[in-house]
């Protein structure tokens, strides 16, 4: 039986491949990454042609509010990582933004867009 946050993570990966268009070869579940010296894992990493971070993806149970904190928390994560985008979800509720590296800060987006090549 799946877990609550798997059944989620399952879902945004295929709703990735399927709507959005993003080869499975580019997209790592679980991915362990080093943030600040300190071991982290993402749910979901896609990455671009040249191994760059194009999506960062936060999967949360159903039954977990996602808040202004749970996206501050992935945010800061990514200033070192510098993924394009960033997709925070508990299965029912889905955020996106895009991140503006200059400037630091991000924006919100209505969805996620298609992987262009």
């Amino acid at each position: 039986m799946l877990q609550p946050e798997e059944w989620v993570r399952q879902h945004v990966v295929h709703k990735l491949i399927t709507e959005k268009g993003y080869s499975k070869n580019h997209i790592n579940v679980e991915k362990q990454l080093t943030v600040n010296n300190l071991k982290k894992r993402y749910d979901i990493v896609v990455y671009n042609n040249d191994a760059t971070i194009h999506l960062l993806v936060e999967c949360k149970a159903p039954n977990i509010k996602i808040d202004q904190n749970t996206f501050d928390q992935i945010a800061r994560y990514n200033m070192q990582l510098r993924s394009t985008y960033l997709m925070v979800t508990n299965g029912h509720d889905h955020f996106y933004c895009q991140m503006n590296y200059d400037e630091e800060k991000y924006e919100f987006l209505r969805q996620i867009p298609d992987f262009s090549r």
